[in-house]
């Protein structure tokens, strides 16, 4: 694993330097401490999504798939019945598959459980936050933390969220900071979960 330097001058982990959609994703979203309701919803939700596929398919449909559900917001979403199921079965501008669909459904029920027990989401996936750590050697397909947090969650009903894409989600949304050592975002993201951190 290493950093790439791009046409912009500018140090990223190997995988975010292109295309620009992939790019801009590393640059601004990923790894950056998130706390929002929805961004946190829809992140777990994609990630069930992008199981088996690439995340830049996911990335290049994910207007598709917030125009879908209602922008994620898990309020909205837990009402859905078999109608909007047909409907987003005949949806060519997300992924179409049915088991996903309906976990997503299921997963924005247990997302209101979760709020009501805990005030939001916020509070309960950033209990699950380690310390900060150095930079990554090898990016882990998953880790004891994430196979923990998977294991809660399917025991709240969740679904649709094994090890990895637990994992998947805690780096995305700054639960652990895996850019690498060298990339330029890395000490952006740190700095703002130490802020997050504080305040929590």
């Amino acid at each position: 694993m290493e950093t790439r330097l791009g046409d912009d001058g500018a140090f990223r982990c190997w995988w975010g330097d292109e295309p620009e959609i992939l790019r801009a994703y590393h640059d601004n979203e990923w790894g950056g401490p998130a706390a929002d309701d929805i961004r946190l919803f829809e992140k777990i939700c994609l990630e069930g999504f992008q199981a088996g596929l690439s995340w830049l398919t996911i990335l290049r449909k994910r207007e598709s798939f917030r125009a879908g559900f209602a922008g994620f917001d898990p309020r909205v979403v837990a009402g859905f019945g078999e109608g909007d199921v047909a409907r987003l079965l005949g949806d060519a501008g997300i992924v179409r598959h049915e088991g996903k669909i309906r976990s997503t459904i299921n997963n924005a029920g247990r997302a209101l459980d979760l709020i009501e027990e805990r005030g939001d989401l916020a509070s309960y996936f950033w209990s699950w936050a380690g310390p900060e750590a150095p930079p990554p050697a090898q990016l882990p397909a998953f880790t004891e933390t994430s196979e923990a947090l998977s294991k809660d969650l399917k025991r709240r009903g969740w679904s649709f969220v094994g090890p990895t894409t637990v994992y998947a989600f805690m780096q995305a949304m700054g639960l652990v900071n895996d850019h690498l050592a060298g990339c330029g975002t890395r000490e952006v993201c740190a700095a703002e979960r130490r802020r997050l951190l504080a305040q929590r």
